[in-house]
């Protein structure tokens, strides 16, 4: 047997450094999904929030509207627990939206309840500033 000889090895190369690649593209794929629901969830808990702060609505609007939001961009599995309060944040009577929904981890299965967040607004009021 010569050792020497580097028969095939372009093959057996070619396959590992095919693999390495394909498992990192798959991974940074999986990154941007699961930044893309982080984000969109924030983004409808905010809404949600700021939503039930108008003076004409109240929290049960706010979770209606965070729970369509999401929804609409990333599917109805993602819209389960979304809970609405009030209370103050910053000195200010403030609503609270808070979203506690699944964290994509393989394609958009992954971890329930591994993903948690929360949203204020300014509760809007109708007294006369004099």
């Amino acid at each position: 047997m010569d050792w020497r000889n580097d028969d095939g090895s372009a093959v057996v190369e070619f396959t590992l450094v095919t693999v390495l690649l394909t498992l990192l593209t798959v991974s940074v794929l999986q990154l941007g999904l699961a930044l893309h629901v982080r984000n969109t969830v924030t983004d409808a808990a905010a809404e949600g929030a700021r939503f039930a702060a108008l003076a004409d609505n109240g929290l049960a609007d706010g979770v209606e509207r965070t729970r369509e939001l999401i929804t609409t961009a990333v599917g109805s599995d993602f819209a389960g627990d979304i809970t609405a309060s009030y209370g103050t944040y910053l000195g200010h009577a403030s609503t609270e939206i808070r979203v506690v929904t699944t964290l994509p981890v393989i394609g958009l299965l992954g971890l329930d309840k591994g993903l948690e967040v929360d949203a204020h607004a300014a509760v809007e009021t109708l007294d006369d500033a004099e």
